[in-house]
């Protein structure tokens, strides 16, 4: 099994040279163990690793945080560190009385803002980073950059990777990125994806929310799985899967915690009336997604009636992932009036939005870009607009709207 550099091992040990704690979040299976093992052999120091997985050290954890930090002093690694919250206040102590950087790398299976404590006990004294499923660029080995609508920052990136075509696309969609399947530690993505489900999403859900029915859990993430990259509708959500609506906003709600999904919400401001305000649902990973809802193969799942909601899915997630692997947050929304236009992206940066429409076309026409106009009204400044697509080239328009390749996002 190969090691996958991940984008943001550089990221990781800058702030850790500036930071008492780093606390890296996101999904289980992703790689975050694996990465910070990886970088703490590397760094000369002698850190413990210490995992809240073994029940043992978990106990402890929970009833005697003080004595557990005595035990494991810093420099520590302490492995899923949601399951004792307890010990935040305690690391605050030690990070208020020594102030040295690098002490305490934490990691979590949760969205940490979504944590319990953490906000109250470490605000301001600890480093957030959130890891996702393999981006392209970390697939591809290149260089992982915040993307942006630039000619010239988006030359350089498709010069450092190879044009696929739309089949290739579908297939690195279809395929996902868990770092076990990209790696070849396994080749049946079925079994992978099953298993993550039964044994990790299933008993963490458990964990944050108690009994829960597991057959009726799965019909639930499947028709969440079946509504990526369209507006949140509980009702349709909790109708597909038996449940009521207000079990279908919890359940999603703990999917979020768990770094399953992430909403992209609208973009408002005084200036544009008559918005909705409803939030779209989209998921971390695309193989997660084409294995909930059942498509066969990457072939039959570019030809069928997802293949446009799953490729808005994996544009948005690779946007996402482009900033959370430089530890920068990605300010993008989408836009949608009463009157039905839609732009698929608002990306807010430097004072002025840029707007992005996302099509299954490697032809797009000029008429795309003519929606972006509603946004004139913004009290931001407009930026330069862009046609995601599946074209082999980046090109444009005009001056004012590129033509940009998916693969090169």
């Amino acid at each position: 099994m190969n090691y996958i550099h991940r984008a943001m091992e550089d990221t990781f040990l800058r702030l850790s040279k500036e930071f008492p704690a780093l606390l890296l979040t996101g999904p289980r299976q992703v790689g975050k163990t694996t990465m910070l093992q990886r970088l703490a052999a590397e760094e000369n120091l002698d850190r413990e690793y210490v995992t809240l997985d073994d029940l043992t050290e978990r106990q402890m954890a929970k009833n005697d945080p003080k004595m557990f930090l005595e035990i494991h002093k810093p420099p520590v690694f302490i492995d899923e560190v949601q399951y004792a919250p307890e010990l935040f206040t305690y690391i605050k102590i030690h990070v208020d009385q020594n102030h040295r950087a690098g002490d305490f790398w934490l990691t979590g299976s949760q969205v940490f803002k979504l944590m319990d404590g953490i906000q109250e006990s470490l605000a301001g004294r600890v480093c957030l980073l959130h890891m996702s499923p393999l981006s392209q660029a970390e697939v591809c080995g290149v260089v992982s950059v915040p993307f942006v609508l630039d000619l010239e920052h988006l030359s350089q990136r498709v010069k450092e990777r190879n044009p696929v075509d739309t089949p290739a696309l579908y297939k690195r969609i279809f395929r996902g990125g868990m770092p076990a399947l990209i790696s070849g530690k396994y080749s049946d993505y079925r079994a992978l994806y099953s298993s993550y489900i039964s044994t990790y999403i299933d008993r963490d859900v458990k964990e944050i929310s108690g009994s829960i029915d597991s057959l009726k859990f799965m019909d639930f993430i499947t028709s969440a799985a079946a509504l990526c990259g369209q507006m949140v509708n509980y009702k349709t959500i909790s109708d597909a899967s038996g449940i009521d609506q207000v079990t279908a906003k919890k359940w999603l709600g703990i999917l979020e915690r768990l770094g399953i999904v992430f909403y992209l919400h609208p973009y408002s401001n005084n200036m544009l009336k008559r918005m909705v305000t409803k939030p779209k649902l989209y998921f971390y990973d695309c193989g997660l997604v084409a294995y909930l809802t059942k498509w066969s193969d990457s072939d039959t799942l570019m030809n069928g009636a997802m293949s446009g909601a799953i490729l808005e899915n994996f544009v948005v997630s690779e946007i996402l992932k482009s900033y959370q692997n430089c530890g920068r947050e990605a300010f993008i929304y989408y836009y949608r009036d009463k009157d039905t236009k839609e732009i698929d992206i608002l990306l807010e940066d430097s004072g002025k939005l840029y707007p992005m429409e996302i099509k299954k076309t490697a032809t797009p026409q000029s008429q795309l870009t003519r929606v972006f106009s509603v946004i004139d009204k913004a009290s931001l400044g407009r930026g330069i607009g862009a046609v995601l697509c599946t074209t082999d080239r980046l090109s444009a328009f005009d001056r004012q709207n590129l033509i940009v390749p998916i693969w090169g996002i």
